[in-house]
């Protein structure tokens, strides 16, 4: 499905404040823009180093599971520090940590300040397959935009 990412770039660049402030304002942006694409939650993860959980930051539509295991997509998303894209949550298996039992896919996007990564965007669809490659490439350089990561060499997107 076809997503207007370069759209969203405006109200990003806009954004200002304290981190949390910038986190609410990019998931009301790409909410307001990804809804109607197959989106069915986004929102915000976050951790220390030496965490073993990670708590639920700004996120849109319904509350979600908080904390969460590093076991699931957003903690291995957290701990390899590459973007996930699955395809089908159901090769998971008992890693997946299901919020919503109708999600059948999922993106994670590390975010990093000064090279440690402090949290994850995560992004769910009640859509088999509603993610590629490229949403993760684009939300990688969308959140450079919003301040909420690092502009740093990036390795391709882990696809389950």
């Amino acid at each position: 499905m076809y997503r207007d990412y370069p759209r969203m770039e405006e109200r990003l660049r806009a954004l200002r404040g304290s981190r949390v402030d910038r986190m609410r304002g990019a998931a009301d942006a790409l909410w307001d823009q990804l809804a109607d694409t197959g989106v069915s939650w986004l929102g915000f993860y976050t951790a220390e180093p030496g965490d073993v959980e990670m708590i639920l930051g700004p996120c849109r539509n319904t509350p979600a599971c908080s904390p969460i295991g590093l076991h699931g997509a957003c903690g291995q998303c957290w701990t390899s520090r590459r973007s996930l894209v699955i395809h089908d949550v159901a090769v998971l298996g008992e890693g997946y940590i299901a919020c919503d039992p109708r999600d059948r896919s999922e993106l994670v996007v590390p975010l990093f300040d000064d090279g440690e990564c402090w949290g994850v965007l995560d992004l769910d669809s009640h859509e088999v397959g509603a993610f590629i490659a490229r949403d993760a490439e684009e939300l990688e350089r969308l959140m450079v935009i919003a301040k909420l990561t690092s502009d740093q060499p990036r390795e391709d997107p882990i696809e389950f």
